[in-house]
């Protein structure tokens, strides 16, 4: 009988410690031999196993079995938002200031105080509404999510670059994003739809004159500003809370494109911005991107004629002046494009002490629908894979689900207690060294809008603020979108536009009398030019 000392060990690692695998090879491979998922090497990958050379085939081909089977499920469920994406690893570095205080005076977040160490980051740059291999010419707010590896745990700064959104309450998410999505009928983006929410909403009025203008089609990812969108707090040793808004400045400059240039870069192109990230990468020219914050005092600020959790509304920098707190450089490419894009998982409620959330209603939301999809998405255990894992000490009680391979249990720690309180070992809670921030919270519990709403007024300063070629770019967009909607929805977003400025709303209702084509006409135009130009064949 075998000595119990000296028997092979075949098994896998499951606290994720040493080698996991024994490395041991049969007499016919090397390094390089393929063989399947279960170790056997692979001597014909060409052929299935059939009776003689022409078939039929067996039913114990178990090499062609596992490779097609596994090609069958090569896909996770894409993401419903987001989908078509680009990454890249960096590093973070702070400042350590706020103006000319120290940022510990704001924030105790260790990402940001301790300005000696590089932060580990990975970002994930996206469009929103088509599909995963859609084009990046779309005219679509562009996804700007941050993974910082921090030794206080994972931070993810989720945003966009527009520094706005559509909706101010997480409850109307869906409803926007199916009227944005094709139609379920046709299958085609109908901006009918569009602006039958738009017109609905008023709300949207200041996104809608961003995203229609060229901020609605950045140039690329390097050349593309980032922002948080909502407002979140930053807690200080005290435990001492200040709102705050994040704004990612690209070191490269900002570029923009009008629609008519987007469209020409499409016709050669429909990955440009994922192809320029990578190039630069590789050929050692490293986008960075400036952090920048504004800051406020905590509270509902009623001298505003808006509220400052409303993500519909800018904080303008004449009276929230951006400070610039630490630089992001993306210095490596993914190795494997699923492994690390596709599977890459963020969610807003992610944070790190120092950081915290405000009564943001879209944040709030957020939070809870992020991470949620990733679960569905990814699986249970999609924060045991190493690209959303954190970059330090780990230990939970959590165990099993779909795709465990190893267990969040530190070494020496007793794999039986997977449990909390235990007298008998087990993992122990944190002790709690600073002071936590515990905000009041008092009122009638109920289902209501926003006291100040202001639908309008910051997108007639927006169009103020425009120069002429993005006003431009804008009415013809717009005018174009609208010309084949519905009179009423016409007049409404006409009556929206003159609301925050009334040459907007002038312009818009010429704009849309004069449109020579709405997308609609457009659209079928190439439809029917496909069948004109096409070469007539003979079949073979």
């Amino acid at each position: 009988m075998q000595n119990e000392d000296k028997k092979p060990s075949y098994g896998v690692n499951v606290s994720g410690e040493g080698d996991a695998l024994d490395k041991r090879k049969a007499e016919n491979e090397k390094e390089d031999t393929l063989t399947d998922r279960q170790g056997h090497p692979i001597t014909d990958n060409q052929n299935m196993t059939t009776v003689g050379n022409r078939g039929p085939t067996t039913l114990e081909n178990y090499e062609f079995l596992e490779k097609m089977s596994h090609f069958d499920r090569e896909r996770i469920p894409e993401r419903v938002v987001h989908a078509r994406g680009a990454g890249a690893h960096g590093y973070f570095q702070s400042y350590g200031k706020v103006g000319e205080d120290p940022i510990s005076k704001y924030t105790r977040a260790k990402v940001f105080t301790n300005t000696e160490v590089e932060t580990p980051v990975f970002v994930r740059f996206s469009t929103v509404i088509h599909g995963n291999h859609s084009p990046e010419t779309q005219r679509d707010p562009r996804g700007f999510a941050v993974k910082f590896y921090t030794e206080d745990g994972n931070w993810d700064l989720v945003g966009n670059n527009l520094k706005i959104f559509f909706i101010r309450d997480a409850i109307k998410f869906p409803d926007v994003i199916h009227a944005l999505k094709p139609d379920p009928v046709t299958n085609r983006q109908d901006p009918r739809r569009i602006f039958d929410f738009m017109a609905s909403s008023p709300e949207s009025t200041h996104m809608i004159t961003f995203l229609f203008s060229p901020w609605g089609i950045p140039a690329n990812y390097r050349h593309m500003q980032g922002s948080g969108v909502n407002t979140y707090k930053w807690v200080n040793d005290e435990g001492e809370a200040v709102l705050v808004k994040y704004h990612w400045e690209p070191v490269q400059g900002i570029k923009n494109l009008t629609q008519e240039e987007a469209d020409h870069i499409q016709g050669l192109n429909f990955n440009h911005a994922t192809q320029d990230l990578y190039e630069a990468i590789e050929n050692g020219d490293y986008p960075e991107w400036e952090l920048y914050v504004q800051i406020m005092e905590d509270g509902e600020h009623t001298e505003l004629d808006f509220d400052p959790l409303d993500d519909t509304k800018l904080w303008y920098k004449d009276q929230f002046p951006w400070h610039k707190v630490g630089k992001m450089t993306l210095n490596k490419n993914p190795e494997n494009y699923f492994a690390e894009v596709e599977q890459s998982s963020f969610g807003t409620g992610v944070l790190v002490d120092g950081l915290d959330f405000s009564d943001d209603k879209m944040l709030q939301g957020r939070t809870f629908s992020y991470s949620d999809t990733q679960r569905y998405r990814v699986g249970p255990n999609y924060l045991q894979l190493p690209i959303n894992a954190p970059k330090k000490h780990l230990g939970t009680n959590q165990r099993d689900g779909q795709m465990t391979y190893h267990v969040d249990n530190p070494p020496g720690n007793d794999p039986h207690i997977n449990y909390e309180p235990s007298m008998m070992g087990g993992l122990k809670e944190a002790k709690q060294k600073r002071e936590p921030h515990e905000p009041h919270v008092s009122g009638e519990v109920k289902k209501e809008a926003i006291d100040r709403k202001n639908h309008f007024g910051q997108a007639g300063e927006t169009w103020r603020r425009f120069n002429e070629r993005e006003k431009s770019d804008l009415i013809a967009n717009l005018s174009t979108a609208l010309a084949d909607a519905d009179e009423s929805i016409q007049k409404q977003m006409i009556k929206h536009m003159s609301e925050g400025d009334s040459e907007y709303g002038r312009r818009l209702q010429e704009g849309i009398e004069h449109a020579h084509s709405s997308v609609n006409e457009k659209q079928e135009d190439a439809v029917l030019d496909a069948e004109r130009m096409g070469d007539v064949s003979d079949p073979y």
